[in-house]
């Protein structure tokens, strides 16, 4: 059985597919609006979405928002 392509991610796989820490990725989620989607008590991501995100600067150390 093949495994399917455009699954949910967890932030363990998150992490390691960005090559950064659980602590950063929710810390983008909080403060750098990352694209994240609350499933109960997990948050679970998106490739694609994280993909785009990057993409626009998202992940960027410049950005400031204090939202």
């Amino acid at each position: 059985m093949t495994e399917i392509e455009d699954r949910w991610l967890s932030v363990e796989e998150i992490s390691k597919y960005l090559g950064v820490s659980n602590d950063t990725v929710y810390r983008w989620i909080d403060k750098h609006r990352m694209p994240a989607h609350r499933m109960g008590r997990l948050w679970k991501f998106k490739k694609n979405e994280i993909d785009e995100w990057v993409k626009a600067g998202g992940a960027s150390s410049n950005d400031q928002r204090t939202d």
